[in-house]
This record gives structure tokens, sequence and C-alpha cells, in this order.
């Protein structure tokens, strides 16, 4: 039976697990949650009632939060692209810069969307500037740390780039990044011309409407 994956390609933690399953050609069916396809919802539902996704089920078992799902995949599903380095030491470098990115990158961005989505202009622009804030800093940090890497946490491709991907392309969305933070938008495009990113970004696009802060039109 093949891994069923519940989510919505919009979504940019369901777009970090897609990442990893794309890097190492795992088979795997998508049941998009989506009002054009409510039929997905009540199974879903059944196997995760706190009503998050992207959710992983392999046979009877349910796999929940984007960093475990992937660690899982690995465990399970391993190919030629391995997202955890073997090396204890190693790895949790890559776990803290994917915890660096959803938390410091990804958890801002949501912030700003959630004040833009009440429709109300202050709850709006205080949420925007408070985003700002964070992801200004979190840019400052991270130009400092790219220096001399490929990815983010050295010459392979891991987990803690299937974290930076989507987040770092709302990102971008949501607060610029600026001429002065040089190694972050090089790294960005690096993410965006990697194919398993690429074909995430492009089976995505048509819900670029969603995007309570506006989409530009580049990318």
């Amino acid at each position: 039976m093949p891994l069923v994956l519940y989510g919505h390609p919009f979504s940019s933690y369901t777009q970090k697990v897609l990442i990893a399953l794309y890097e190492n050609a795992v088979p795997f069916e998508f049941r998009s949650l989506d009002p054009e396809t409510p039929q997905h919802a009540p199974e879903w539902l059944r196997r995760w009632p706190l009503r998050k996704f992207p959710l992983l089920v392999d046979g009877e078992r349910n796999v929940v939060e984007t960093s475990i799902i992937i660690e899982y995949l690995q465990l399970t599903h391993p190919g030629p692209v391995r997202l955890l380095p073997a090396d204890p030491l190693a790895a949790l470098g890559v776990r803290f810069l994917d915890r660096f990115f959803d938390l410091h990158v990804m958890d801002p961005v949501q912030h700003a969307v959630a004040g833009a989505l009440t429709g109300d202009a202050v709850k709006r622009e205080d949420a925007v500037a408070g985003a700002r804030v964070r992801l200004e800093r979190a840019y400052a940090w991270l130009d400092g740390e790219l220096a001399g890497r490929m990815w983010a946490a050295g010459d392979d491709f891991s987990l803690a780039d299937c974290a930076a991907a989507p987040a770092l392309f709302y990102a971008d969305w949501t607060h610029p990044i600026g001429a002065d933070h040089v190694q972050v938008g090089a790294y960005r495009a690096r993410l965006l011309s990697r194919p398993s990113f690429a074909r995430a970004v492009d089976e995505a696009r048509r819900y670029r409407h969603y995007f309570p802060l506006g989409a530009p039109a580049g990318d």
C-alpha cells in the first residue's frame, strides 16, 4: 500500500514534506484538503482530530509533525538523499537549523498572515510590523551562518533545507530579503532551483491568490 499524504499544496508545512518525498522519489498518494476535494477531510479528521496537516499515513500508522514525518521517511523509506546525517552531532546541527526555520522564519510569517486574515487594518499592520522585526533579525543571523555553505548545514541537502525552502519563500513575500543579506538571498535562489522545491512551487502556483499579503509577480 502506498503512503498517503494529507495536506494542501500551498501550505508551507505540506511543501516541507513534499520536498523530502520528491528528493528520494518516494511513491505516495496526495490527498488535498481543499474545498474542491471535500471527500478527503473525514478520514483525515478521523486519523488526526487535532485538525493539523500534513498527516502521513503508512498503513495503519499515522505520522504527524513535519520534522518527525521526514525523519520517519528516512527510517522507513530511505533513498539516495540522506536528509539527516549519520553522525549524531552533525544530525543535531541539522535539527537545530530545522527548528530555526520553523520557529524564527515561518512562525513570524504565519503571524503576519493571521493578522491580515482578520480583515482588521490595525491588526494587519501590527502583525506585519512584528513579523518584519523578527524576520530582519533572523535574516541577519542567517546571513552570517550561511557564509561558505552551499546548503543550510553544509555541502549536503538536508532536513534543514526542507524547512528553509518554503519558510524563506513566503518570508520574502512578507518582508523582502534586502540587498544587505546577500547570503540569504542567494540561498533562497538555490532552493528555488532545486527540482524538488521547484516542483512543489509549481504545483501550488494556482493558489497564490490565497496569500492575504499579496503574492509578488516573481518566483
